[in-house]
């Protein structure tokens, strides 16, 4: 990809066709970009497996990082249609981004990003990359290397909020195992919760049961917590584990 957009150039003037409450709604670049600082990533299209597995939950997941370290919105823009696409924001309930329709391919076209898709039956679809854009000016471009497949290296969430505060403190990556009225889970979550702390849940069923969460944590009660993939504990090793970042 060397014909795209540069850096230090301005956001192309388009006019995207979203929709909600049930009406069109026409929006150009210039509101989108314009006085404001915004962070884009583009991807090949809605509902793909790396693009839902990964690209768009990661930005979901550090958007409030993103917008404490002067971020205005974060946009995600696809070569699909504004029914698609508020569909997939709906079904990644990712609600802290912008999902912008692309629909005719116009802006990724006039970015120089637009490939040809068709031996996956997809036509003309978006190249993956993402920038950071102030006052609609192009400050940094992080394009996917042009090769073979579908590349995600460089235009990840924490490569882009890396350019933009090197030192800004990323959540913690809490997963954490309970049972369904498992009292010590519920004041597990409830502790959590209030430090305004995220996490993912796995609840014990027929899917996935204690001997799953002896074979990954070694033990044979729940509450088990996973914090950036090192194994916590239980319940009080959870309470600890915050009252000792409450006092950091």
């Amino acid at each position: 990809m060397t014909n795209h957009r540069q850096e230090g150039q301005r956001v192309p003037e388009v006019v995207f066709r979203t929709r909600g409450d049930g009406e069109w709604l026409d929006i150009s670049s210039a509101d989108v970009f314009n006085g404001r600082t915004v962070v884009v990533f583009a991807l090949p299209g809605a509902f793909t497996p790396t693009c839902s597995a990964a690209h768009v939950p990661r930005f979901n997941e550090l958007a409030p990082v993103f917008r404490a370290n002067g971020v205005d919105d974060i946009v995600c823009l696809s070569v699909n249609d504004a029914f698609v696409m508020n569909a997939w924001q709906a079904d990644q309930d990712a609600f802290d981004i912008t999902f912008l329709p692309d629909g005719n391919g116009e802006l990724t076209e006039a970015m120089g990003m637009l490939v040809d898709k068709s031996d996956l039956g997809f036509g003309p679809r978006s190249w993956r990359y993402a920038m950071v854009v102030r006052d609609g000016v192009i400050e940094k471009l992080f394009v996917e290397p042009d090769v073979a497949g579908d590349p995600f290296e460089v235009s990840d969430a924490d490569t882009v909020l890396d350019h933009i505060n090197p030192r800004a403190e990323k959540p913690a990556a809490v997963t954490l195992f309970t049972k369904p009225g498992c009292p010590y889970c519920a004041r597990a979550k409830a502790a959590l919760r209030e430090a305004g702390m995220g996490f993912e849940e796995i609840e014990l069923d027929r899917a996935v049961t204690m001997r799953s969460v002896r074979a990954v944590a070694g033990a044979d009660t729940v509450p088990q917590a996973f914090v950036d993939g090192e194994r916590l504990g239980g319940s009080e090793a959870i309470a600890a584990w915050l009252e000792k970042r409450r006092a950091a």
